[in-house]
């Protein structure tokens, strides 16, 4: 299906994520929990299941997944994520999420598409915002504005990071953390993601995402998600299921950190923060 990108509906539209604790345990296991994280795995838990902050992009997906089912998978790629956290999510209940295209760039070789969403729980309590930038290859050159200027951050040079994790992503991670939602066939089928120029299937973004973001709470937030407001990060390269992942921090002012994300072969989320704290 071919898009006229420049008349993209960019209306707000409503979705209802309604989930239990299954699916938050089954996303924690997707993002590299162990058995011994029990605040995270064991619904019986004392004190209450957590749920980490990658679970947001998952209640504010409709709207991306709707799109990309009028696109090749193998083409429409993710280019950066925010989530910005302003109460813990439940472990079990409903979401109410507004979502719209916000904007829609022109870089030439490839449409950039703005997705914007806001959670709520059904009381009306304002859970997360949620920012999804999305780049299809071949789909620009359609004549609409190129969009801002990228606003860098970058990790001190010469400098030992404040916090450091390397962790091994397992072969079968892809297989796993799709049951979470997203079945784009590029992160399980060898051929078609040969036909999207990758030698293998790769690691979904979010994926990689939920890992840093694991990574943060696990060593800069004391194992509490209230204590996580904010990760802004953009993939910077693919990462392949068998590769090691290591996320580095640096605090560069009270509650904020500069973040990097790595493989042995390349730096995968670049141009990253996040914010912590009370």
């Amino acid at each position: 299906m071919t898009i006229n990108w420049k008349s993209v509906n960019r209306e707000m539209k409503t979705f209802r994520f309604s989930y239990n604790w299954k699916d938050v345990v089954l996303y924690a296991l997707g993002i590299g929990a162990q058995a011994d994280e029990l605040p995270f795995v064991y619904e019986k838990v004392q004190g209450g299941l957590q749920v980490f902050p990658g679970f947001a992009s998952l209640a504010a997906g409709g709207l991306v997944l709707d799109f990309a089912k009028h696109l090749e998978g193998n083409r429409f790629l993710h280019g950066e994520q925010l989530i910005r956290l302003f109460h813990p999510l439940p472990p079990e209940g409903t979401i109410i999420t507004q979502s719209r295209v916000k904007d829609v760039f022109d870089k030439g070789k490839a449409a950039v598409v703005v997705f914007q969403s806001k959670g709520y729980r059904e009381d009306g309590t304002h859970l997360f915002d949620v920012d999804h930038t999305a780049f299809h290859i071949g789909g620009g050159g359609f004549g609409g504005e190129p969009g801002p200027k990228l606003e860098r951050f970058h990790p001190p040079e010469n400098l030992e990071p404040d916090f450091r994790l390397t962790v091994s992503i397992p072969e079968n991670q892809a297989a796993l953390y799709r049951l979470s939602g997203d079945l784009n066939p590029l992160h399980i089928d060898p051929a078609y993601a040969r036909e999207g120029g990758f030698p293998e299937p790769i690691l979904h973004g979010l994926c990689t995402y939920g890992y840093a973001a694991r990574a943060i709470i696990l060593g800069l937030c004391g194992g509490e998600v209230r204590l996580f407001k904010e990760f802004k990060a953009r993939f910077s390269d693919v990462v392949y299921p068998g590769e090691r992942l290591t996320t580095e921090a640096w605090k560069s002012e009270a509650g904020r950190y500069l973040i990097q994300v790595r493989t042995d072969r390349a730096v995968v989320i670049s141009n990253a923060y996040a914010l912590v704290g009370d």
